[in-house]
């Protein structure tokens, strides 16, 4: 079977429906034109995944974990993917500071919810329904992803609040399983979401980066230590 290998993940097909995703070192913005390689970073961001997909199983919210394989890997159901991005932003930050008239850091009065096309050659451009629908994904499996997009923004914006955290805005990806149920695949991290520290603003994410705002590694770590209360054991 082929392995598939992306900017930040390999993803390794077994025998038995299952699939191995490891989590690279690698870290990549604005489309692939800054590249950096972070040695512990695959180890934080698939261990901060488990602990974030085991908090949404745990609330009802199907996804694709099974579980840990390894220091950088996680064992996970084999989806057919949809070729979609979902964003979820309760905060004004990032594209969005661009496209709205208003200050960054603007608490929206309800959380919005954006599709984007996943093609790199494209540059993952923002979609509406009528182009879903176009490439073949239905009104009806639009509507299951949002409402279980705001689900789990309802489930992780207490959790992380309860850690001192903001959960500005995050990124998912949805599949079908063997069984045809719709169900959250890819994962869920600081390169595939925005914290800020609410008391002091700072990012735990992608972001210090992107925008070269302090050390990425330390970040993350900090996130880890201020979700599972250790600190990592590994870099």
């Amino acid at each position: 079977m082929e392995v598939y290998e992306g900017k930040a993940k390999k993803v390794i097909p077994l025998d038995d429906g299952k699939v191995i995703m490891e989590f690279k070192d690698d870290a990549t913005a604005f489309n692939g034109e800054k590249k950096a390689r972070f040695k512990g970073k695959g180890w934080l961001n698939a261990q901060i995944s488990a602990v974030l997909f085991k908090v949404l199983e745990e609330n009802g919210i199907k996804t694709h974990f099974i579980g840990v394989a390894g220091d950088n890997r996680l064992i996970v159901e084999r989806l057919r993917m949809y070729p979609l991005e979902v964003v979820v932003r309760n905060v004004v930050a990032g594209s969005l500071k661009k496209r709205l008239p208003l200050e960054e850091g603007t608490q929206l009065p309800e959380p919005i919810i954006e599709l984007y096309y996943k093609d790199d050659s494209l540059g993952d451009p923002m979609i509406n329904r009528y182009h879903a629908k176009v490439l073949g994904i239905s009104e009806e499996e639009i509507r299951e992803m949002e409402k279980v997009a705001l689900k789990v923004n309802e489930v992780l914006r207490k959790y992380f609040a309860e850690r001192g955290i903001i959960l500005v805005d995050f990124k998912l990806e949805f599949g079908r399983n063997g069984r045809g149920e719709i169900v959250l695949g890819d994962e869920i991290s600081p390169d595939t979401c925005r914290f800020w520290d609410a008391e002091t603003g700072k990012s735990l994410d992608k972001d210090i980066f992107r925008f070269d705002k302090g050390d990425l590694i330390n970040a993350y770590e900090e996130l880890y230590e201020r979700l599972t209360g250790q600190a990592p054991t590994r870099r």
